[in-house]
């Protein structure tokens, strides 16, 4: 279930005043639940208050965990808001850093079959991620449409360049080579960059260019990812009511 604050989930694209005013909040919240996960999500592109999270099958309201193996990834401050459990801590590490570095606010709340193994509960995050930053996007009508970014991170050097074309397409090249960092297995890194990608209709190009230590270079993909992010989603002053693109449409 999705619910936004803008055109987003209508059938049809949102009016050049909605997607171009700078006062519009670009929010949404998302519920994704299967036999293998149970995922929440709030978004704010453009940071500042959340909305209120959806509710659960059972009326409850969602809730993030209060346990302290989630509290590294919460950060509060006049700009954002951010709240992150998905259960593996590495996860979280990245979507808090993708978060802060995009300008997000965000909050996930993830319950996953981890007793099997990492697999379902880092693909669903991200495939849940993409829906709700599609939603609360709204459409592209006004915005920047491509953005790149580059972010070291001491030896380590990262590239990303993002298309907000509603084409999905991925391509990853982290050059990782330990078989997990943390609880996370670093197959799965490149594997929920693809995940998001498919949902948020995005096409990403994401690079290490260099570095010997594979925290800082996953680390220092995401937040050039944030970066070509908040590039792409960016309102560009007098191309209000136009879509960067030769057809007109995207």
């Amino acid at each position: 279930m999705v619910e936004t604050n803008n055109d987003a989930a209508s059938s049809t694209p949102p009016s050049a005043s909605s997607s171009s005013s700078s006062s519009t909040a670009r929010t949404a919240s998302f519920n994704r639940s299967t036999n293998e996960t149970s995922i929440q999500i709030s978004l704010s592109i453009d940071g500042g208050p959340l909305p209120q999270p959806t509710t659960t099958n059972d009326d409850q309201p969602v809730t993030s965990s209060s346990s302290s193996t989630s509290k590294h990834a919460s950060q509060s401050t006049a700009s954002q808001q951010i709240s992150i459990d998905t259960g593996i801590g590495f996860l979280d590490h990245m979507l808090h850093a993708l978060a802060k570095h995009a300008g997000w606010s965000l909050r996930i709340h993830t319950q996953g079959d981890l007793h099997i193994d990492d697999h379902h509960t880092s693909e669903d995050t991200f495939l849940a991620l993409g829906s709700c930053f599609r939603a609360a996007l709204g459409g592209t009508t006004g915005l920047a449409r491509f953005g790149h970014a580059y972010a070291p991170l001491d030896e380590a050097l990262a590239r990303a360049v993002v298309d907000l074309s509603n084409r999905p397409f991925c391509v990853t090249e982290l050059g990782l080579t330990r078989e997990k960092i943390g609880d996370l297995s670093t197959e799965m890194l490149p594997h929920v960059l693809h995940s998001f990608a498919q949902t948020a209709a995005v096409s990403m190009h994401v690079d290490v260019l260099r570095g010997v230590n594979d925290h800082h270079r996953a680390e220092a993909a995401f937040k050039a990812l944030a970066g070509a992010l908040r590039m792409a989603t960016g309102r560009v002053r007098g191309r209000e009511g136009e879509v960067a693109s030769t057809k007109g449409v995207l």
